[in-house]
């Protein structure tokens, strides 16, 4: 699952970042709304956690902007503003959710994963092929009823290739999906990632490889 975060705070930036790396979301940090807009038109994201109070603006005019143009990426305001007047401003702008700081990270995940299913189309909190199960809720996956360890770029793969429902994946979507600007795109890191995948899962192997194209889970 990807995430923009746009915070000015450097230190409450670099804290943010680390811990949702660390629950396995890719990242990606801005300060400005310029660098905001730039980097909404450069990568596909499955929620924006936006402050409002940047050196350039609010961001619930990026809210506005996006709400205006169609896009229905889940977006959560997470801002110091806290009066009744600011956040129902930030749902009235578009806004699918609105937490004030200070706050739990526990209580940010959680939200962020929920908006995140409000997205582009709503996602089944359990996703199924075969007898492969992902709990997205419980971040939980098993196989014949037997409960996996999965690393946090395994789960993401994997819950990529089964919300897809059979459809085809290129690596190109499943690294923009699956990893940050960190990583670099010319890397084998998504091949890497789908062996270990195919590793824990075990046999029968339910990913199927389309070769020059990418992968998909088998129906």
């Amino acid at each position: 699952m990807r995430v923009l975060l746009l915070e000015d705070d450097v230190d409450l930036a670099r804290e943010l970042v680390g811990a949702l790396r660390r629950s396995g979301f890719a990242v990606d940090h801005v300060a400005t709304l310029a660098d905001a807009d730039e980097a909404i038109a450069l990568a596909p994201y499955d929620c924006l956690v936006l402050d409002r109070s940047l050196p350039d603006g609010d961001a619930l005019s990026v809210v506005e902007d996006l709400r205006r143009r169609g896009t229905e990426t889940g977006i959560l305001v997470l801002t110091a503003r806290d009066t009744v007047v600011d956040r129902v401003a930030g749902f009235h702008a578009g806004a699918d959710d609105y937490l004030v700081k200070p706050f739990a990270f526990a209580e940010l995940e959680v939200r962020i994963r929920a908006v995140a299913r409000r997205g582009t189309r709503e996602r089944t909190p359990v996703l199924r092929s075969g007898d492969v199960e992902l709990d997205v809720p419980r971040h939980e996956v098993t196989r014949g009823g037997v409960l996996l360890s999965l690393g946090p770029k395994e789960f993401a793969v994997l819950e990529m290739l089964l919300d897809a429902r059979g459809d085809v994946l290129s690596r190109t979507a499943l690294f923009e999906g699956c990893w940050d600007e960190r990583t670099d795109p010319m890397s084998n890191v998504v091949d890497a990632v789908v062996a270990q995948l195919r590793r824990r899962l075990g046999a029968p192997d339910p990913i199927e490889t389309v070769r020059g194209v990418g992968y998909r889970i088998r129906t």
